[in-house]
């Protein structure tokens, strides 16, 4: 049987490739094994889960990646936390509703007596109509002074202007 002989360079071109193959799989294993634990952080924290996952990696390597992303929790705990935020804020703005003070039931922005009690929830601004806190003095729409809870006018009596004539037809 003839003898083959490899040349050396071919030898030796052989030892680079595997080398530089060798080097980048071990560098993507390292990466996926952090990779790995910062997600699985990021998602959990049970410490037992991340060493587990991170373990996972570093036995079974790019097997084990694919057994990860198949088990790892869907959202991470800022999504999480981000969720229970906007859930929070909708509880607070539907609590947020006014109550009436004498009997605590919910009542309606808009109204100016409570329909059960019949407690006193706003007062009407004489100059503009508008309804006003019993606290304000003031009317914020037409800066006119407000009248006091007993229902008297604060400003001075001002007699009322003649109607206007009727418009000819």
């Amino acid at each position: 049987m003839p003898d083959i002989q490899i040349p050396n360079s071919v030898i030796v071109g052989l030892q680079v490739v595997l080398a530089f193959g060798g080097a980048f799989f071990l560098a993507l294993w390292v990466s996926l094994i952090i990779w790995t634990f910062r997600d699985v952080r990021s998602r959990s924290r049970d410490v037992f889960a991340i060493l587990l996952a991170t373990l996972m990696i570093v036995v079974f390597g790019p097997l084990g990646l694919l057994l990860y992303s198949l088990l790892r929790p869907r959202e991470t705990l800022a999504e999480l936390y981000e969720r229970s935020l906007e859930e929070e804020a909708l509880l607070q703005d539907l609590e947020e509703r006014a109550v009436c003070p004498g009997c605590r039931r919910k009542i309606e922005a808009a109204w100016q007596v409570c329909p059960d009690c019949h407690t006193i929830l706003k007062k009407t601004c004489l100059n503009c109509g508008h309804l006003l806190h019993l606290r304000w003095n003031i009317c914020p729409y037409c800066a006119a002074p407000a009248a006091d809870t007993t229902g008297h006018d604060q400003r001075e009596e001002v007699p009322e202007a003649a109607p206007p004539p009727p418009e000819a037809v």
